[in-house]
């Protein structure tokens, strides 16, 4: 048993142990693109979501993404910020590392 949350180490739902597992990449990764504005200042912001939950993969690609669009962002667990509208851009650049895109 898990002394923080009770559960059975296996299925352990600390945040801890949830927060160090990290998913495989698949061989062509799936990634939903959008466009938000809500809730930022009037501030248009790109969203990379649905993507493996593997911390270094996300924050590599977010890196990556960042540089080469000169932009700033920041990497989430499973999504990507990446400030301004720079939809088109970011498709293309996915679609040329291999990414399946959707939005």
């Amino acid at each position: 048993m898990c002394p923080r949350c009770g559960w059975p180490v296996a299925d352990c739902r600390c945040s801890a142990t949830v927060g160090g597992r990290d998913e495989p990449v698949p061989d062509r990764p799936t990634a939903k693109l959008r466009v938000e504005k809500k809730g930022r200042g009037g501030k248009c912001v790109t969203v990379i979501d649905g993507l493996p939950r593997n911390r270094a993969f996300v924050e590599g690609l977010a890196r990556e993404l960042k540089q080469a669009l000169g932009a700033g962002g920041t990497a989430l667990d499973v999504a990507i910020e990446l400030q301004g509208d720079r939809l088109d851009r970011v498709r293309a650049l996915l679609a040329a590392k291999g990414f399946r895109v959707k939005g």
